[in-house]
């Protein structure tokens, strides 16, 4: 067996389980986001026809702010993870003495395996209108009555949540630069900023990009930060699709919005991977 079919042959594990785990539920999901749904019933009408009423729904004014809130707050959150997880990065990587930088990497692993609930009723209790340090949003002019409060919460809530996963593949990103190119710059007359900006950042937005793709895929995706912290006033499309199948049972609904929602992020997950690959295409080995 030649080295081609042999690699090739290691993907079949990985295909029996991904087809019949992923694609089949998609399956079922398409099928049913055609079906007619009936009030008072659970799930759609068999044999009643197909149906794109459920996707046309979706064109409702009344769902924009559900897609809105979601995208626009995953955005902002993956921003700010990004610009606090950079620093972290370079500072473990390059700056910290060995002990300070193993300690900085046992907090940020530590935080992945934090329960999301504990974190997010902690930071309630933190910055909530009765918590001790309430009076931090009266000093934005913030009231913690206000929808604005409400946002600033379940943005708090996904930063704390994304910025552990940011900053450690930052880390792996920053590791990979060789440091002779900046101290070359810097031998060569260059200020310490300009050789930062003009080589090691450089070198970092593919690895960038990447990591602000996977906080904005958790963001987005995320179920429990809104639920629990949106108190009804932010609530993403995954809230959404949840109260369709677990509160009215309407599965159509619901297995529509979730189809909306995939074919939405592959897009723009889509467009963000290939903006990147032209930008900086993949070196090709030289043939022998």
């Amino acid at each position: 067996m030649s080295v081609d079919r042999f690699e090739r042959a290691l993907l079949l594990p990985a295909l029996v389980v991904f087809v019949p785990l992923l694609l089949g539920p998609i399956a079922v999901l398409l099928a049913e986001s055609l079906k007619p749904y009936e009030g008072g019933r659970i799930g759609g009408t068999d044999g009643a026809g197909l149906t794109f009423t459920n996707y046309t729904d979706i064109w409702n004014p009344s769902y924009a702010h559900y897609f809105s809130d979601t995208f626009r707050i995953g955005l902002i959150v993956a921003v700010a993870a990004l610009l606090l997880g950079y620093p972290i990065a370079h500072f473990v990587v390059r700056i910290a003495a060995p002990r300070l930088s193993k300690a900085i990497l046992i907090g940020l692993i530590a935080m992945l395996f934090l329960s999301m609930i504990v974190r997010i009723y902690a930071i309630t209790m933190t910055y909530g209108p009765l918590g001790p340090l309430a009076e931090v949003s009266w000093l934005f002019g913030i009231d913690p009555r206000e929808r604005v409060h409400t946002e600033m919460m379940v943005i708090f809530g996904l930063l704390h949540a994304v910025l552990p996963l940011v900053a450690l593949t930052l880390i792996g990103t920053v590791q990979t630069l060789n440091p002779r190119l900046e101290e070359a710059a810097i031998s060569l007359g260059a200020p310490h900023w300009k050789a930062f900006f003009a080589i090691t950042l450089m070198l970092s937005v593919p690895g960038i990009l990447s990591a602000g793709i996977i906080g904005y895929a958790f963001c987005i995706s995320n179920l429990v930060v809104p639920m629990i912290m949106g108190k009804g006033f932010v609530v993403f499309v995954s809230n959404l699709i949840y109260f369709r199948f677990s509160e009215v049972s309407n599965f159509p609904s619901g297995a529509a919005i979730s189809i909306i929602m995939l074919l939405v992020s592959l897009g723009l997950f889509y467009g963000a991977m290939r903006f990147v690959a032209n930008l900086w295409p993949p070196v090709k080995p030289r043939s022998r």
